[in-house]
C-alpha cells in the first residue's frame, strides 16, 4: 500500500500562517482560520506542510484507506485553496453561487482575496461540509 504525504506533520498551525510573506495571505489565513474553527470547534493541525486541517475522517481510493481532514486550506501565493467545500465530483453546492469571487478546482475553491467572499455564505459551505462528514 502506498503512503501519502499530506498527513498530519505535527507543526504549529499559527507559525506556519505567521510565517506567510504576504501580509494581505496572511492576514486573509489567520481570518479564515478563525472562521474554520468557529464552526467547527477545531483548532485546525498542519497536514503536511502546508496545509491546515480541520477534523479527520476516512477516504478509500486506489492506493487503500487514508485519513484525511474533513475541511481545511493552504495559504498559497495565487491564492487561498479551501478544500472540503466542494469536491468536484458531485453537483456544487448551490451556495457557491452566492459566495462571490471564486474558482473551482476538482476538490477546491480558489480566493484571490477573502474581502471578495461573503463570509456568511463560506461559513454555511463550512457548516454544510462539517456536518454531512463522518469525523472523528
Amino acid at each position: 500500500m502506498a503512503t501519502i504525504a499530506t498527513r498530519p506533520s505535527g507543526e504549529d498551525v499559527t507559525a506556519f500562517i505567521d510565517a506567510v510573506a504576504d501580509d494581505r495571505r496572511r492576514a486573509d489565513a489567520h481570518e479564515l482560520r478563525a472562521l474554520i474553527q468557529g464552526v467547527t470547534g477545531d483548532p485546525g493541525r498542519m497536514w503536511g506542510s502546508s496545509i491546515i486541517g480541520f477534523g479527520a475522517t476516512t477516504y478509500t481510493n486506489t492506493t487503500g484507506t487514508h485519513d484525511w481532514f474533513v475541511v481545511g486550506f493552504s495559504p498559497r501565493k495565487q491564492a487561498l485553496t479551501v478544500y472540503g467545500i466542494h469536491d468536484g465530483y458531485s453537483e456544487p453546492d448551490p451556495l457557491l453561487e452566492q459566495l462571490g469571487r471564486h474558482t473551482t478546482g476538482k476538490g477546491c475553491v480558489y480566493l484571490k482575496r477573502l474581502e471578495h467572499a461573503d463570509p456568511a455564505v463560506l461559513e454555511q459551505l463550512v457548516r454544510n461540509a462539517w456536518q454531512a462528514a463522518d469525523h472523528t
